[in-house]
């Protein structure tokens, strides 16, 4: 058995520990892990092992109650966690009309009739039998002891209907503020055994199946209808005629749901025709749970900060605070001119925000809805003038910035951005800040001129300096840079701090034979174009980038202050071998593992993807993002001396 599959079996196995677990303290009334939480580790394990028998079985009560077998079957839903996930569902289930109800955040109940008389009430159970809590729940605010219509005449029903229990949130703030949610507290109180607490509680129902004669309704719309004329608190539905339409209903729930009374955790989407056979599968295929996820939420943006980096200007959208993914996040890159433009966003505009796996936070899209009610949709106005030089702004939609070749900050910020490519680690902020401001350091080349006596003033007092006292200092710097003037050619590129061009794009561009600063100095824009990673936009800016540097580019490689480490030929070394690493290494700096990788002849990737070699980690039996995706595509997880090991044997 190979490495991919050591870890798959033992992840699988437990994934299926954690989720028997959980699933435990759930029905027990003491969930420990959120719906969100527990629906991910669910996820893993679906994809990692479809047929697995745990994803076709429902938790089960505890031991406290009689068993009473349902009219209805409970099994667990079909579910998608995002917009993409469920338009790929629905284009399987294309309908003229879709059913869109809220999923309830509580607890199931099946209240089971005989003549329109309450006999049982079942809780889910293992989906076919559960416990059988009638006393407590002839407590709960929602539950028909008997059913009488509008009018008040009994109603001869035999079946069951089905609904959630739930915990208002004015109920838990005043009763139960101990317990970690609405959810939590719902289940511990409709299982006591004395029945204390379940006056608390109300049911909202959802669904309806007679088991004599006729259904008392015609569709599913038609079934809500009939559960409101019979007194029951029924569950809100909503009606639209195509999946987009669901995925905006789903931003608008999202926006609201914080004002509503009871928590609820996504939609339920099905058709309006009632499929008993469907329903009754263990997970029904023609309706699905449409999830709010961790990762998403619906704000409104107040404002747009641009943020000056170099010549290039930022737009950062600015936004009433959400929760993602456990963490607090009221900002978010609106990436430049054209993106503000293709959203439509104004000041005052509802967005969506989503932040999904290690991506940082991004807006989505516009909801179509009015402005904020004390804030009126207002352009969003671009700065036209550069704040240092004074000079206009260039507005080319994929990028607003300064012209101005000799603009201070550009030429700052392209000093900041060779220390840190060619990692000169002693040449700090705060010194470079100040020989700029003295005019000492004015380009990438006069770094290499710095000399103990030029930076001893700004280490020593003048009293130490009259006494000719050596700076230790000063030394150390001046080492350090002289250490730094032997780099690659993707270094020495990318140090140059042109817009968006890193150290990955120039590997692929040396890959594809523009080996040499010369032959990239020579490259045209088409020919640019044609590499994987570059097109168009990102050639253009590019080949601009190389003429407007190449002066200074030509004066630190004729004169000597740089030397261009020759490629690897291919063939050599790590040649065709991709690694991403992750996590703390123990033995070497991440970015020195990185550069070990390089100079062998592989390539660095950033995240997993497919095709990659190896993803490094001391930790290979986590279940991080990264351990999880490379499982699933197959990639060898190993760790931090197993990739020495693989260094080694290619040298």
């Amino acid at each position: 058995m190979d490495l991919f599959d050591v870890n798959a079996v033992q992840r699988i196995s437990e994934l299926e520990g954690l989720i028997k677990k959980y699933q435990k303290s759930y029905y027990d009334g003491e969930g420990e892990i959120s719906d969100a939480q527990f629906d991910s580790l669910w996820d893993e394990l679906k994809s990692l092992d479809p047929a697995n028998p745990l994803l076709h079985k429902v938790g089960a009560d505890s031991g406290n109650f009689e068993k009473v077998a349902h009219v209805m079957p409970m099994g667990s839903q079909e579910k998608a966690a995002n917009p993409e996930q469920f338009l790929s569902w629905a284009q399987k289930h294309s309908y003229s009309e879709y059913l869109v109800e809220y999923k309830l955040d509580g607890a199931s109940l099946e209240l089971q009739y005989e003549n329109g008389i309450l006999i049982h009430a079942v809780t889910r159970g293992d989906g076919r039998i559960g416990d059988e809590i009638t006393a407590n729940a002839l407590k709960m605010n929602g539950v028909r002891k008997a059913l009488y219509d509008m009018n008040g005449s009994a109603v001869a029903f035999t079946g069951g209907i089905r609904g959630e229990v739930i915990m208002t949130h004015a109920v838990h703030n005043k009763f139960f503020s101990d317990k970690a949610n609405c959810r939590n507290a719902a289940n511990g109180l409709m299982k006591r055994k004395d029945g204390s607490g379940s006056e608390h509680l109300t049911l909202i129902a959802y669904d309806v199946w007679s088991t004599t004669g006729e259904q008392p309704f015609k569709d599913e719309e038609d079934k809500i209808l009939w559960l409101k004329k019979c007194g029951f608190n029924a569950v809100p539905l909503y009606i639209v005629h195509s999946p987009q339409e669901v995925v905006d209903y789903r931003a608008h729930v999202m926006e609201i749901r914080k004002t509503l009374d009871y928590d609820i955790d996504g939609l339920v989407v099905k058709e309006r025709v009632v499929d008993h056979e469907d329903a009754s599968r263990d997970r029904p295929d023609r309706q699905i749970a449409f999830k709010f996820s961790l990762e998403e939420a619906v704000s409104v943006l107040r404002t747009v900060e641009w943020n000056e980096a170099g010549a290039t200007y930022t737009p950062v959208g600015i936004f009433d605070p959400v929760d993602l993914n456990g963490t607090t996040v009221k900002r978010a890159s609106l990436v430049n001119p054209n993106t503000i433009r293709s959203l439509g966003i104004k000041l005052g505009s509802h967005i969506v925000v989503v932040k999904r796996g290690e991506i940082i936070p991004k807006i989505e899209n516009v909801l179509a809805l009015e402005g904020d009610p004390v804030m009126p949709l207002q352009d969003i106005e671009f700065p036209t003038k550069c704040s240092v030089c004074g000079e206009n702004l260039v507005d080319e939609g994929t990028r607003l910035f300064c012209p101005n070749k000799k603009c201070s900050k550009k030429v700052l910020h392209q000093i900041f951005k060779w220390i840190s490519v060619v990692d000169i680690r002693d040449l700090g902020d705060t010194l470079v800040r100040a020989l700029f401001r003295d005019k000492i350091l004015t380009s990438i080349s006069d770094i290499y001129k710095l000399t103990e006596k030029i930076l001893a003033p700004y280490f020593l007092n003048e009293e130490s300096l009259s006494k000719e006292q050596e700076s230790k200092g000063a030394k150390k710097v001046v080492l350090s840079i002289q250490n730094h003037r032997t780099v690659s050619l993707a270094k020495f590129i990318a140090g140059f701090d042109i817009e968006g061009i890193g150290e990955v794009l120039v590997e692929k561009l040396i890959a594809s034979g523009f080996d040499t600063l010369d032959s990239i100095m020579q490259a045209d824009e088409k020919c640019i174009a044609d590499i994987y990673g570059f097109a168009d936009i990102m050639a253009h800016t590019f080949v601009e980038g190389v003429k407007e540097n190449r002066v200074e580019m030509l004066k630190l490689v004729e004169t000597g202050t740089i030397n261009i480490q020759k490629e690897n030929k291919k063939g050599d070394l790590l040649e065709g071998k991709s690694f991403c690493f992750t996590g703390e290494l123990t033995t070497m700096k991440r970015s020195e593992a990185q550069n070990l990788v390089k100079e062998n002849g592989g390539t660095v990737k950033s995240s997993v993807v497919k095709g990659l070699s190896y993803l490094v980690t001391n930790d290979t039996s986590s279940g991080s993002a990264k351990n999880v995706k490379a499982v699933q595509l197959g990639i060898p997880i190993i760790n931090e001396q197993e990739f020495l090991a693989i260094v080694r044997q290619h040298r």
